[in-house]
């Protein structure tokens, strides 16, 4: 049997809640016949880095990492890591290499054009998209990445970000979003179910 670490964030800005964190609880819920090992992360750079470190360490055949993307209309498989962090309000001189040594970018060796295809015959829009940004979602993808290569372990990352619940619609009275922009909790934790058991095998 695989052994899956799946992660997700918790509150940051105006969202009280992450929809990655919703999508967490509801996967965790869930009877599986080996469960994953859950994680929930705070939206902090330092601290991510120390606990998925000592995550990784436990030995896992994949990491499926969960971040929300206000704004997507679908589940986005992210294909790209960048070696580069910083916050979206900082400026260009602050943003930093995440890993002085490391490479400028990991390119996920995961089929993401079958995974969304999959996603998208089980009735669930779903997308690749090529790199996560430059916040938190990206760090944790490429040190996860990173460590794994470092320590010579056999796990696969994957970030998957997911759209807003739509609970959380209204909190974005500087950019209104659309019904079609959301995703309900339940929606989100069934496209990583399936993704769990299309990767299951590897």
């Amino acid at each position: 049997m695989q052994r899956i670490l799946i992660t997700a964030f918790g509150p940051y800005g105006p969202f009280p809640v992450n929809a990655s964190q919703l999508c967490l609880a509801a996967i965790a819920s869930q009877s599986w016949n080996m469960p994953p090992q859950f994680r929930l992360y705070p939206v902090d750079f330092a601290a991510v880095r120390q606990m998925l470190a000592a995550d990784l360490a436990e030995g896992y055949d994949l990491a499926i990492h969960l971040g929300q993307a206000p704004g997507a209309r679908g589940v986005q498989l992210e294909a790209i890591a960048l070696n580069v962090g910083g916050a979206p309000e900082d400026p260009p001189e602050r943003y930093h290499a995440l890993e002085e040594d490391g490479p400028v970018a990991y390119r996920t060796p995961l089929p993401l054009d079958r995974l969304a295809g999959g996603l998208r015959a089980a009735g669930i829009p779903a997308q690749v998209s090529y790199h996560a940004g430059t916040y938190l979602c990206n760090a944790v993808y490429y040190w996860s990445h990173y460590l794994a290569a470092q320590r010579g372990l056999g796990t696969l990352p994957l970030f998957v970000h997911l759209p807003l619940v739509p609970e959380q619609l209204p909190l974005r009275p500087d950019a209104p979003l659309s019904p079609s922009q959301a995703l309900p909790a339940q929606e989100s934790a069934r496209a990583i179910r399936l993704l769990c058991g299309m990767l299951t095998p590897l």
